[in-house]
Parts: C-alpha cells; structure tokens; sequence
C-alpha cells in the first residue's frame, strides 16, 4: 500500500480547465488597463444576460465611423476624399459650343505689361454720401484686378461731387479717374411723361414693398442705365426706361467697352485672364498674350458679359414682354437661340394614342360625331401674359455687373429699338458670355466660382496703403492668402468665396439652367437627387 500511494504521488495529476473568473484574475494581473473593458454588465437590473463593457463602448463609436464616412463619400461635400469611383464632380461643366470660359484658373499678369489695353473705363454711378460703399467696391476692384491692369474710371452723379469725395476716390485707384455730371436731360421724368401718373406708380409699388420700387431715385437710376441691357426686359414700372442716356454722356464718347462697378460690391477671386497667342509667337517660340475680359471679350466677338442671371419680381414688369415681343414680330427679328432663354418652357402635347399607320389616324371621326364629344365647342383657355404663343419666364441678367460694348448700343438698329421702347420698356440682344470664373457679390446675391485644379499660381501680396493701421492692413492681406481648394471643372482663380451668401447658380429662381439649355447643356451630369 505505501508502495502504491508513492507511485501515485510521482505520477503527474490531471489539471483541472481554468475558470472564467480565473481566467478574469489572471487578465487583471497581466493587462489591469484593459481589463476595465472585461468587465462584464447586464443590459438589464433582473437579465441573466451579460456583455462586455467595452463592447457597450465600441458600438456607439462604431455608428459615428460610419456618418463620418457616408459624409465624407457624399459627392457634393468639400472633402469628398472618399468619394466612390463615377460619381458627378459637384461642380457640372457646361458645354463650350456657344460660349466658354476665356481663361481657366489663374495667369501671370506680369506677362501683360507691355500688351495694349483695350479701350475701356470702369463706369461708376454714385453720390457723395455713398462714398464708404464706393471705397468698399474700389479696393476689391484694385486688388483683384486694376492693380495690374490700370483701366481708368469715371464716375457720374446727378449733383456735384465734393472735393472729399474725388480726394478719397484717387486715393484708392492706381489710374486715372474723370468725375461728370449727368444733366437735367438724361435724369428724372422725360417731357412726354405725366409726372403725378408716374409718381404715383412709384408709391404704389412702395407700399407693394418691391424692393427699390418706392425710391424714385432708383427709377430715375433704371432709365439712364437702360442701355446698360439690365436684361432683355429689365425696368420697373411705371417709368419708362430706355432712352439709354449714359452711354451718351460726354466723358464715354471716347470709349469702346464699359465695365459697370456699383457701391458696396465684392469679388472673390483674381481675375488674370491672360491667355496666348501661338500665332503671334516670336522666332524664339515665346507666347505672346492677349490680356484682360475687355480684350477676350473683343476678340471673341462678344457684346455682352453678364455673371449673374436671376428671376425677376413679376409686379415690376407686367409689359415689357408685350412690347418686345411685338417689336420682334413687326421687325421680322428672328432669335437665333437666346431668346428662348427667356421663355417658360411649352407644355407638352399628350401623345396620340393611335398609331400614326391607323386608319382612324388617318381619317378622324366625322365632325357631326365630333361635336357631341365631351368639352366640344368650348373656347381653350387663354394664358393673359403670353404673346405670340410665348410667355415671359421672368429671367433677366442681374445688370450691377456686366461688360458691355458701347458702340452696339450706339447703332442705330439699337437706337431705333430704344426710341420705340422708351413708351414701353424693354430690350433684347444676343452674343452674351457668362463670366463664371468671376467671383461677384452684390448685397445678398453672389455668385463664386470654384477654383480649377493644377491653374492655381502664387499670389503677389497686395498691402492696400489708404489703410493707415499697417496690422489691420496686413491682417486685410493675409486673409486672401488663403484661398478655396481647388475642385474638378473649376475655373476661378485664388478665388475665396463668403460662406455666409449661397452661390446663386444652385439656388431655386437662378436662371443659369435656362442659360446653359441655351448655351449648348451640361456636359456632366448633376448630383443624384
């Protein structure tokens, strides 16, 4: 017996398998910091259930991973790192068969030094009491643009300026500057027109609450700048704008292109525009340059530039189209694609419900059957506003921008245009282009390019010297050091756009699909619903 109990002694014993809570002891002594995540919680006070705690833990953080993720991949997004192959960029290109942009991303304008100017002037209509607004446009203008280029301005009032007006303005321009006058002829109510009938449209649509309606300043402000082509139909009623004075005034003779700067504006981008000309390359195989948007716009036969088209306020125009459209068909003018930018699309016809190769197709019913057919004999309905089949959409070119040629406006197709519609309102035109690499803001509308991949160059600082506190000058600087980033199908350059307005192109009333049907469509498709 002893002999067998020290046998058994020596021979190795069967170890028993751990335990879970021996195995929760050994976890503690080896990892204590992980073991917090071991411990073990029932979802419920009575459940006989238990789960890890960090298991608990994990799953929350694994919900936001994925909200994290789909915000990133969605295509519309900024930092769509992401963003699943064949998705449509958030910025749709638009067809190039009409019309394109001159020059996409940014140039040097160095290399436009010794290049010929276009003849050209920036036009401002301004007051003395709107000389802060005024400063605000001029140094946005210089530092995005005349600081290389040097176009002249001129500025016209209704009154006279002051001296502190014309020192402030030569203070903030790098050109020449010329102040005018606008005589009693070209300002306030024309001879032919009953000014207590007239006044009394303007309070109407004051208390109508039309925005500007019920400032008489204003309509005056829309007749002289009718020439400026505000859109084909752009006035606001009851006066009559159009006899197209400003274009007419003695300090604008000498010009061929205008580019029209309003109080209280803002660009976002650089505009550099400078393009080449391998035809014109020396023996070396240098490219020469063609310059700025009044040269582009001269060389590709342009009339008109526009940035921002929108819809109109129906109250402010109940006539215009009326008479356009009667003055295209007495004058046998036929569009050749841009008026029907400007047209609410025509509903469409139900499809028949025969085959066109059936007899009854063919040979209708007899009429004496015909009458008898429900809705037989009624008169259709008859839309009000509609001419010639054609009803007015309301879409106009927001005229606080544009480039323009004066010599058009100085024909005498257009004179005679005008002279009929100064007793009624209205315009029309062709050979447009769409500035969509210019970065606008006009009070709360704002268009804002995105910048184009691999055309970004390096900005020259601009320290604008009439801000005395050189730290706030610096500060002013700095902040466009720091542009947007770069998207595919952008075309602005070093272009940084306010978050605080949303691009007019994307926003419900923008006429900029109804430009681009025009213009030849979208090459890339939009967003998914």
């Amino acid at each position: 017996m002893n002999f067998l109990q020290d046998v058994r002694k020596r021979l190795p014993t069967a170890q028993r398998m751990p335990s879970y809570d021996d195995l929760s002891k050994s976890a503690e002594k080896m990892t204590p910091r992980l073991a917090f995540f071991r411990r073990r919680i029932r979802l419920r006070e009575n459940s006989r259930i238990s789960i890890p705690l960090g298991l608990v833990l994990l799953f929350p953080c694994l919900i936001v991973i994925l909200i994290l993720l789909l915000f990133v991949r969605h295509p519309t997004e900024a930092g769509r790192i992401l963003m699943p192959a064949g998705a449509p960029p958030s910025i749709r290109k638009i067809s190039e068969k009409h019309d394109k942009v001159f020059v996409t991303g940014c140039q040097d304008p160095a290399l436009e030094t010794n290049q010929p100017r276009a003849n050209a002037a920036f036009v401002v209509l301004a007051r003395n009491k709107e000389l802060e607004g005024v400063l605000q446009s001029l140094k946005s203008v210089e530092r995005h643009f005349n600081r290389w280029f040097h176009y002249p301005y001129v500025f016209l009032n209704d009154g006279d300026f002051n001296s502190t007006f014309k020192d402030e303005v030569r203070k903030h321009v790098s050109a020449n500057v010329e102040f005018g006058k606008i005589d009693s002829s070209m300002w306030g109510f024309p001879d032919w027109v009953d000014h207590n009938v007239a006044k009394e449209g303007i309070r109407k649509q004051g208390d109508a609450a039309i925005m500007y309606g019920g400032m008489e300043s204003y309509h005056h402000m829309c007749r002289f700048y009718s020439g400026y082509a505000c859109s084909p139909f752009r006035r606001v009623e009851p006066v009559l704008t159009s006899t197209a004075f400003f274009y007419k005034h003695e300090l604008l003779q000498k010009y061929d292109w205008y580019w029209r700067v309003e109080p209280e504006i803002k660009y976002f981008c650089d505009i550099t525009l400078v393009c080449f000309n391998r035809a014109h390359a020396s023996e070396r195989g240098l490219l020469t340059s063609l310059s700025d948007p009044f040269v582009h716009m001269e060389r590709n036969n342009k009339t008109y530039g526009f940035t921002i088209a929108v819809k109109e306020l129906k109250e402010t125009v109940p006539n215009i189209f009326r008479y356009a459209s009667a003055y295209k068909r007495v004058n046998n003018i036929t569009s050749t694609g841009l008026w029907e930018m400007f047209l609410e699309p025509k509903p469409e016809k139900p499809a028949d419900e025969l085959p066109k190769d059936d007899p009854k197709y063919k040979k209708p019913l007899p009429e004496d059957i015909l009458r008898t057919e429900p809705g037989a004999g009624t008169i259709p309905d008859v839309d009000p506003e509609s001419m010639e089949g054609e009803t007015y959409n309301m879409c106009h070119f927001w005229s606080n921008f544009e480039i323009a040629r004066l010599d058009w406006f100085r024909s005498k197709e257009y004179e005679d245009f005008f002279q009929m519609m100064d007793r009624s309102g209205g315009f029309w035109m062709e050979r447009i282009h769409y500035f969509r690499d210019i970065g606008y803001r006009h009070t709360t509308i704002a268009h804002c390019p995105a910048n184009a991949k691999a055309r970004q160059e390096p900005r020259q600082p601009y320290l604008e010297m009439t801000t005395t506190d050189e730290k706030k000058r610096i500060e002013e600087d700095a902040y466009w050091e720091e542009w947007d980033e770069e998207k595919e199908n952008g075309v602005g350059c070093r272009c940084r756009c306010d978050p605080e307005v949303p691009e007019v192109e994307l926003k419900e009333g923008s006429c900029l699909p109804n430009w681009v049907d025009v213009a030849g469509g979208w090459i890339t498709p939009g967003p998914p619903a």
